[in-house]
């Protein structure tokens, strides 16, 4: 069991100092951290809200090498990323996954002069991509994607086999290339296990969410607590500034100055419920350009599609939310690619936006502006060196968090002793390869837990081999508002990952958003289950419900009659009584 959030304040208050404290719990910070962990580094990290919930909880769920990147010509970066992308396939295999990518085509020619003025410095409008310049970027694709390989090379469909194999596409298209990138399916959860990971390797290192940076005196930091008001003390001989779309606010508290770092762009997505869409897609990827030249992606994700995205400008990261006019662009996106299948508002599950770190810089378009990543010192007058995170994706995280290790390694004048190159993360150790191992895997699971196969299934796909850890009770039933979960599975959530809010619980320990298995009667069954582990009271309890009902409502679409409207009526059994017939009991989590 992991320590409470009592003991880790406890542990804190305790400490004079940490030879660095990264600001920051989004992937970039978290990785940084584990990689200064892993050297055997006293580091501390701290998160103002939870861990994994800004950008972080809010990507495309791609793990991809970034074919747009190429035209930009930005190919160490492409490189970079198919490389790492391989990495994450293998020591993640539990929620990175090969996801087949699907492009289709309207013509040969389409893009060829536009590409070949970016190449040369140009900034052309956006527009179309035709045949022959996805073929050349494809090509370029494999061949740097050849290191560490891990998924199968493009493969490209001419004018029939085009309209046999996918009839709902626009008429208009005329060809389709097919590549291999990856997905990751529980962003949040991956970010945790990082975490514990790094606490695991290092006694010296240990993370606090809902604990913000507000001051800084010298060395010495002033850290509070979200929830209590709470002030506490730290000196660190180096901070990494990790805050992401918050970079510059962060170095205003940090120096009184404003740095201008970071000039970050929204990206929005939506969950819809469409049968008809998900079986015109079946398990790719569809990824194409609309009329704008804009890319929009479309892809399977728990049972729904998840659609996406923009790229908006913002002027301040705070409260951003999809919407209304960004919703409109991406459900006529995707009438552009499939005019056949009826979309509306009517169809959206989820809404969720958040905005990427990108660097600041003066691109016409926003999509030019590098997904690249960066360390930039700005030392305050008097006061502790300051390493400042710029720019990076979801890929890269263990490339950018090694480099920035390495960059507070040589300040500190100390040599690198592990690499993360090869490393699993969290449920990935040890996780069943191929369909026979795994099913092998299943029933030796099942048979030393008492768990039916099906049930160990489920947990595998949610934890990976972490699902070791759990211990069933035998009383343990389901939740009547969430069948697929239970009560002993939700008490080791709340035990072992650092919940301290029920929007923690509910957006960032559980796919529940995702999946549409959200309502009004989960959120009270789920409160009422963290109010007894985390020992709120009532009046806590009943502020943490409200709180939760403005927060669904105001970012991300779903108003408390809509969340009403989602409640089962009756509980669902997870599994068979162990006498064999039908019963409301079910072993939970073994």
């Amino acid at each position: 069991m992991t320590l409470t959030r009592a003991e880790r304040l406890d542990r804190l208050r305790a400490k004079d100092r940490a030879t660095v404290l990264v600001v920051g719990g989004g992937i970039n910070g978290i990785s940084t951290f584990r990689e200064l962990a892993l050297q055997g580094i006293d580091v501390v990290l701290v998160e103002r809200g939870d861990f994994m919930s800004g950008a972080s909880a809010a990507p495309s769920r791609m793990i991809h090498g970034g074919l747009r990147y190429l035209e930009n010509g930005e190919f160490g970066l492409v490189k970079e990323s198919l490389l790492e992308r391989n990495r994450l396939l293998r020591n993640a295999p539990h929620y990175v996954s090969a996801l087949p990518t699907l492009v289709p085509l309207g013509d040969r020619f389409s893009g060829m002069v536009s590409a070949a003025r970016r190449f040369f410095g140009g900034r052309p409008k956006p527009g179309p991509r035709g045949a022959l310049i996805v073929r050349l970027g494809l090509a370029l694709y494999d061949f740097y994607a050849r290191r560490e390989r891990q998924l199968p090379q493009s493969r490209f469909f001419g004018r029939r086999a085009t309209r046999l194999n996918w009839p709902d596409f626009h008429p208009d298209i005329n060809y389709a290339a097919l590549y291999h990138d990856a997905k990751i399916s529980r962003p949040e959860q991956l970010g945790l296990e990082l975490i514990a990971d790094a606490e695991a390797a290092s006694s010296e290192a240990f993370a606090l969410n809902h604990l913000g940076l507000t001051s800084l005196d010298g060395t010495i930091a002033e850290l509070t607590d979200s929830l209590t008001g709470e002030r506490i003390p730290l000196a660190a001989d180096v901070v990494v500034n990790a805050s992401g779309a918050w970079i510059d606010q962060t170095n205003a508290l940090l120096s009184g100055r404003q740095t201008t770092l970071i000039g970050g762009t929204k990206g929005s997505h939506l969950v819809l419920d469409s049968p008809a869409l998900l079986e015109a897609i079946g398990e790719r990827m569809v990824y194409f350009a609309n009329r704008e030249g804009r890319v929009c992606i479309l892809f399977a994700h728990f049972g729904h599609i998840l659609a996406g995205s923009t790229d908006i400008r913002v002027d301040t990261p705070d409260g951003v939310r999809c919407e209304a006019s960004e919703t409109a662009y991406i459900l006529d996106s995707i009438r552009e690619v499939f005019p056949g299948i009826a979309l509306s508002e009517a169809d959206i599950l989820f809404r969720f936006a958040g905005v990427r770190p990108l660097p600041r810089a003066d691109a016409n378009v926003n999509a030019e502006i590098s997904r690249d990543h960066s360390c930039e010192w700005s030392t305050p007058p008097g006061a502790v060196p300051v390493l400042n995170l710029v720019g990076g994706k979801w890929t890269t995280f263990r490339a950018f968090g090694a480099q920035a290790a390495d960059t507070v390694l040589a300040r500190l004048g100390i040599d690198r002793t592990r690499s993360s190159e090869a490393l699993a993360i969290g449920g990935g150790k040890d996780f069943p390869r191929g369909e026979a191992e795994r099913r092998d895997w299943m029933r030796r699971a099942a048979a030393s837990t008492g768990v039916s196969e099906e049930r160990c299934a489920t947990l595998l796909e949610r934890y990976g081999t972490r699902m070791l850890d759990f211990t069933p009770d035998v009383d343990d039933i389901s939740l009547a508002g969430l069948p697929e979960y239970s009560r002993d599975e939700v008490r080791w959530l709340l035990s072992n990952s650092q919940v301290a809010t029920l929007a923690d619980l509910v957006l960032r320990r559980m796919t529940i958003a995702f999946s549409g298995g959200l309502s009004l009667d989960a959120i009270h069954e789920l409160a009422a289950l963290a109010a007894s582990a985390l020992g709120w009271s009532e009046a806590r309890t009943q502020d943490e419900i409200d709180r939760l009902l403005a927060h669904l409502d105001h970012i991300h679409g779903l108003t408390a009659a809509t969340l009403a409207a989602r409640n089962l009526s009756s509980p669902v059994s997870l599994l068979p009584s162990p006498g064999g017939g039908g019963s409301t009991q079910s072993v939970g989590v073994g």
